[in-house]
Parts: C-alpha cells; structure tokens; sequence
C-alpha cells in the first residue's frame, strides 16, 4: 500500500491538470494518476510528411482507432455519434483544435427561458471570474467586443483571418448574419515561454510548435513545480469506499501491471463524460450497489455530444487551404432560440480552412469529383488549397435514454469492462443540422463556391462528452452538489465535462476548466468543514 496523500485526482487531463495546479497552493500532499504518458512535442506527426497519415493510425481521434496501451475500447456500435479522445498527459487537449468558446448566459437557464431540461444550479456570472483566470493561463487569442457574449477581455491578439475567413466574413456581412474572429488557445505572439503559432496548420494532430495551449504545457509545469505528483501509465480501475461510506483511495495498475492501492482523504475524478461514469459504475459494491454515488441512478445517463454538420464548397480562386489554425472565426447567428425554426436552442458555426494534400484526395475521389485516368490531376489542382466552409455544433439536449454504461463482455488489457455507449439522435437535432447545412449553403453561396457538400451528423466527431453525471441541488435528480462533491460521498468530486446539466451549442473546454477552477476555490474555501 502506498502512503496516503490529501488529495488524488484521477486523469492529467483539460480539468485535472487545472484542479491540480489551483490546489497546490494549499500545500496538501496531491498526487495525480493518469493512464497515458507524456508525448514528447518531436514525437507529433506535424514533424514529419506522413502527418495525415498518422491522424488515420496512432494519432487518431478515436480510440479504437488508435488502439495505444494508454487506450481503452469503447463499444459504440448503438450510436450514429463515435468517441474522440485521447489519453495522456493533456488529455484531449492534445488533438483538439483549440477553439475556446465559453458558454452562454442563456446555455444555464434553458428550462426558464425555453421550456426544456433543466436550469444550471449556477449561472454565467459565478464562473465569470473563472473563465477569466482561464484565458490568462492558458493564454486565449481573441477580440475583445464580440455582441454575441457580455464583455470579456482579450488575452492576446486574435488569430489572423486569412484567405478563407475574408471570403466568409464577407459572405456574412452580405446577408445580416453575426460573425467574430473566433476566441483560440493558440499562441499569436510567444506568451509565458511558449512559442507564437507558425501556420503549420496541423493543429488536430498535435502541435509540434508548442503555440496551442495543452495543458501538459501550460497548467502541468507549474502544478509540478509546486510539488504536486504525477504519475503516468497508471489506470484506475475503481474507487473504495470504507465503512462510514467515505471514498478511501483507488486501486489501480502501475505501468508494469502491478495492482496497487492509493489511500487518499479526497478524491477527484476527471476522466472526462465516458471515462468518469465508467470508473464510477465499476466501484460498485455492496453499500454502492448500483455504482458509486449513484443513488439517483444518473450516472451514465443524459450522454450528451454536440452533433456536427460540414458545409463545404470550392473556390476558382485559392484560399488558405490547410495552412493556418483550423478554425478562423465564428457565427452565433442561429445560437438562441427562434421557434419558427422548427426547433429549440440553436448552434454555432465554426468557419474552417481546407484540407491537406492526402484528405482532398481521398474525399474528392470518393465524391466522384477526382477521376482515375484522364484529367485526374487537373480536377484535383481545382480541389487542392481551394475548399473553405464550416461545421455546425449543434446543442445536444439531455435525454435519459442516452447512456453510458459497463459492457457485460468487453474488457479492456487491465480486464476492466469498458464502456458501452447507447445513443440516439434527437428529433431536435435533426431538425437543427439540417437547418445549419441548409443556412450553411446559403453561406458558401454567397460567398461564391461552386460544389457544396453539407452532410451531418459527421460520425466520428464525438468530440464532446457531457452530462453523465450532472450537477444539481436535488439529489434525486443529479450526482453532485452545485460545487461538484457527490451528494453521497462527501469526500468525492467531479470536474470534468460530466458535470454539464446542458450541452450548449459550443466547444467545451473553456467552460469545462472554468467550472474545474471553480470546483478546486470551493474546496479551498470549505477546507475546514468540508465533508459537513
């Protein structure tokens, strides 16, 4: 057994790595476990000419995929949605495109403002400070003023439109519709020790410049610093409990296979909105038969991801085609709810670059766009640096049906069941993605692009993981406390993007670190009576 420590926080992940770097300073004795390993900056495929390649092989956004030892399978055959994730230290920040919207105030209040699921036990306003500390660490390129959000300021200097954002920001501008240069966890002048972003314009695939803020680079080194534990290729297999009913550590496996008990006084859990229902789900027991902290039996249930559309055209004229960050601006036009569109809460457009050499290809020649033969590489010079368009992320609302639970057959190299997903998309959704291709197209054509394609829901873009194990003030009808301690185990937390009561129709991460900021000053605030 190994010696206890005050705190243990389970995944080094977007929220983890935040609530371990705001803890230090209380001087505890913190120790992180996390299943993956460091990934060396030489070792990303944006060093080499094979980077597409790659993204298909072992830096795949899906894990069954990749099928790396830090991986697990997910068995995801009951849904049109699949998992994207990565394990390692930064977690999925690794290949995320680093677009940092925050929520909206409306995103907490959608059950008093439309009629559907339920109100956030916080609003905007509490993590309004929180966001800000965010941006500051991790170093958020915008410009400040956009309508669309209460005033927030801007760390440095937005990313550069380029080619592709003048040519849909004009586009907009013709029809009435809102755009802004789009908020980004991307370097534009070195900040912090950090180099400035260079255009390579593989962002997705891990960036080799250091510009896109990962939290391996920016939370984790001064977390470490500061004395806090990290401990790699360590995967968790279940939380213990001890006769009062308290969390008393993990048993978990080392990197040789060893199984080994951690004894902890707190334990936080950040293993993001699949990985953290699956942990609590496997610690079942005879005091927590249906799961730990479980009573409500919502651990696992109202899965929510953000369903994806891809609205793209061509251009007689080149655009920036892959170069760039992957994302250049921003439309909230269609982000609030207006009945007469046949659905309720609304989605935002990510306007995207082009695809690199090797995707053109393969997607024009799946369209029939790119012959064999005759003419093959005059029409893919047509395609090449000239496709410019956007995606959709689409507000997923919470259904119960939509689950996360343990698979009765498959397990993973440790022989612990992995998780099974069970998801359906909604009437609601359907009608909101087929209203963002459709809005979409107006878009492109306005802008003057010839061959659109909008398709969606995009199936393997399950990027987001929310809501499976929600904050709320009732326990009968959330898992934890409007400050993220399990209303059954008064020692047990949750920062990751479980704790979502909604979706929203935005990228997560900001909000996910800001409500983790928010989780670790509550503890801090309640230390002296914290399990009361």
């Amino acid at each position: 057994m190994e010696p206890a420590v005050d705190v243990l926080i389970v995944g080094a992940g977007a929220s983890g790595a935040v609530v371990a770097w705001s803890l230090a300073e209380t001087r505890m004795r913190i120790l992180c476990l996390e299943q993956g390993d460091w990934v060396k900056q030489a070792e990303f495929p944006s060093n080499g000419r094979d980077w597409e390649a790659r993204q298909f092989g072992d830096f795949s956004i899906s894990p069954n995929r990749r099928g790396n030892a830090a991986d697990y399978p997910i068995h995801e055959e009951a849904s049109p949605i699949k998992v994207a994730n990565f394990n390692g230290v930064g977690g999925g920040t690794i290949l995320y495109a680093a677009h940092f919207p925050r929520l909206h105030p409306s995103d907490f209040r959608v059950r008093t403002l439309d009629g559907v699921a339920d109100d956030w036990p916080i609003d905007y306003r509490t993590l309004e400070p929180y966001f800000a500390q965010n941006d500051r660490q991790m170093g958020i390129a915008a410009l400040a003023g956009d309508p669309a959000y209460p005033p927030k300021d801007a760390v440095l200097p937005p990313l550069p439109l380029g080619r592709t954002g003048v040519v849909i920001g004009r586009a907009m501008n013709k029809l009435g519709w809102h755009w802004w240069p789009a908020d980004a966890a991307i370097g534009t002048r070195e900040f912090e020790g950090r180099a400035k972003c260079v255009n390579l314009g593989h962002c997705i695939a891990g960036c080799a410049q250091g510009a896109k803020a990962t939290t391996d680079i920016t939370y984790w080194p001064e977390a470490i610093r500061q004395r806090v534990e990290l401990r790699t290729r360590c995967r968790v297999r279940e939380i213990t409990t001890n006769e009062t009913g308290m969390a008393s550590g993990v048993i978990y496996y080392d990197a040789e296979g060893i199984e080994r008990f951690q004894p902890a006084e707190i334990v936080v859990v950040a293993c993001n909105g699949v990985g953290t229902p699956r942990l609590l789900l496997n610690s079942a027991s005879s005091r927590f038969p249906r799961g730990l902290a479980n009573s409500s039996g919502l651990v696992g249930r109202n899965l929510m991801f953000h369903p994806y559309a891809s609205i793209r055209g061509y251009f007689d004229e080149r655009t920036d085609g892959y170069r760039g960050p992957h994302i250049c601006a921003w439309s909230q036009e269609f982000y609030e709810t207006d009945r007469s569109r046949g659905f309720v809460r609304g989605y935002t457009y990510q306007i995207v670059r082009g695809q690199g050499p090797v995707l053109t290809a393969m997607t024009g020649m799946a369209s029939g766009r790119i012959p064999w033969g005759e003419g093959h590489h005059d029409a893919y010079r047509r395609l090449f640096d000239r496709s410019a368009g956007m995606v959709s992320v689409c507000e997923d609302l919470p259904e119960a049906h939509n689950t996360v639970t343990l698979d009765p057959a498959l397990k993973d190299a440790h022989g612990i069941p992995v998780p099974r997903i069970s998801y359906t998309l909604s009437e609601n959704s359907r009608r909101m993605l087929d209203h963002s291709m459709a809005r979409g197209t107006e878009i492109l054509e306005a802008a003057g692009a010839r061959d659109i394609v909008a398709e969606g829901p995009l199936a393997h873009a399950g990027w987001h993981l929310l809501g499976t194990a929600r904050m709320g003030a009732d326990p009968e009808r959330s898992v934890v406390n409007p400050w993220g301690r399990c209303h059954d185990v008064k020692n047990l937390f949750i920062v990751d993007g479980s704790l979502f009561v909604t979706a929203g129709g935005v990228n997560p991460t900001a909000t996910i670190q800001a409500l983790a900021l928010y989780v670790a000053d509550s503890i801090k605030q309640r230390l002296a009576n914290l399990f009361d």
